[in-house]
């Protein structure tokens, strides 16, 4: 109960101080609340940039290796001289991995070419992607259907002319009719509608498939030169969802060793790459940033306390006879000690929470100026209290510390 009354009448000190010195006070709090504010929208926007990606990345599947000719790399000195000479992946190494791996749910052969233009009658769509894959790409990549359905085994196997629309494009060519059944010309070719993507709206990475034409792979290669580097040859392997990513990664890294025969100790002529190598990109990215987030605001805040340790010295002098009254009265030292520390716990938070509250304001700002929302997280509204009740009990402790030692008779004298 003494530690309650303690703390309430503490706030009812703060917040007189700042009743009655309220210039001082407030140019006093200004730095604390400037440095909680650096750093809680700092940690809120690198939060919220970080979810978004995150989700972008997920959609690839984080238990998904891509078997490709370059290795992906963010890194300055990219050696391309080591790669550029390596095969693309080629129908060969699918068939071959698809017959013989064991841990894998799905593998599919992807193409992809750009800048398209799809027909209906006399409408059209231009800049579209065209994606032509094998059969398992519905188990390799994260999608749904809002109309029609998906390949059928025989139509992926003989090539059939039929495709998937993204929303975007079906929007686009029939201005709300339904798409499915109707026949549409890309690549020179008719080929039937038969499903119409979910709309998923554009990520981060640019991973949207509401532009985009699915094919089947036996289909393009009647279209396209589907081994040309300029398509982007790939085959995707998506694990069981019981088996790891390293034992995915192992044993198609020995399968494609023994499949382009290589030699104990010879280097690979392939990159197996995965979600996991932009995700660790992410992170010490973010994390650059996040430190320059402490150093900006840690100044800031350094200031604060050095401004709240005056206020309290002040505070002390103003009732120096205060204090001797209650230390005659009887009142222990901790109980001095720990009035003023809560004096300044109590300035301090208040500083966090105007901070807080111009982090706040500056999301719904952002937010309603543009389409990013910026979200302050229970994480971040929790650390900017900490950092507030850690800068008010270090900077209140020597104030509060010299009010406690004071001798009741000088104190009442003066």
């Amino acid at each position: 109960m003494i530690i309650f009354r303690l703390i309430g009448e503490s706030f009812r000190f703060a917040f007189d101080a700042l009743r009655q010195n309220k210039l001082r006070t407030m140019l006093s709090l200004l730095a604390i609340t400037i440095g909680i504010f650096t750093i809680i929208a700092v940690f809120s926007a690198v939060d919220t940039f970080r979810g978004k990606l995150q989700a972008s990345v997920d959609k690839l599947g984080s238990n998904t290796i891509y078997v490709q000719k370059w290795p992906w790399s963010f890194g300055d000195n990219y050696p391309w001289w080591k790669y550029m000479n390596r095969p693309q992946p080629s129908l060969r190494d699918f068939e071959a991995l698809r017959e013989r791996i064991e841990n894998a749910q799905g593998v599919t052969f992807e193409i992809s070419t750009s800048d398209r233009t799809i027909k209906y009658r006399s409408s059209s769509v231009e800049g579209i992607s065209v994606w032509a894959a094998s059969h398992d790409f519905n188990k390799t990549w994260n999608f749904e259907l809002q109309d029609g359905r998906y390949f059928t085994e025989n139509e992926s196997k003989n090539g059939s002319p039929v495709c998937i629309l993204g929303s975007d494009i079906a929007d686009g060519l029939f201005d709300g009719d339904a798409a499915v059944g109707k026949q549409v010309q890309i690549l020179g070719r008719r080929l039937t509608v038969v499903g119409v993507f979910k709309k998923e709206g554009e990520d981060m990475l640019g991973t949207s498939l509401d532009k985009n034409v699915n094919i089947p792979i036996a289909f393009a290669k009647g279209v396209l030169d589907i081994q040309s580097e300029r398509y982007g040859p790939q085959i995707t392997v998506r694990g069981k969802d019981n088996v790891s990513l390293e034992e995915v990664e192992s044993e198609l890294k020995g399968l494609m060793r023994s499949i382009h025969r290589i030699k104990p100790g010879q280097e690979e002529d392939f990159a197996l790459n995965k979600t996991t190598i932009i995700s660790n990109q992410l992170d010490s990215m973010f994390k650059m940033v996040n430190i320059a987030g402490w150093v900006i605001g840690g100044f800031s805040i350094l200031v604060g306390g050095f401004s709240i340790a005056n206020i309290m010295f002040v505070s002390v002098k103003e009732r120096t006879n205060i204090i001797g009254i209650q230390k005659s009265l009887g009142a222990k030292n901790y109980f001095i000690l720990l009035q003023f520390i809560f004096e300044s716990i109590s300035l301090c938070i208040l500083g966090g929470l105007l901070g807080l509250l111009l982090v706040f304001l500056l999301a719904l700002g952002i937010g309603a100026a543009t389409d990013f929302h910026i979200i302050l997280g229970l994480n971040n509204i929790a650390l900017g209290i900490g950092i507030s009740i850690i800068i008010g009990t270090i900077s209140g402790f020597w104030p509060a510390y010299s009010a406690s030692r004071l001798d009741p008779v000088e104190a009442i004298r003066s």
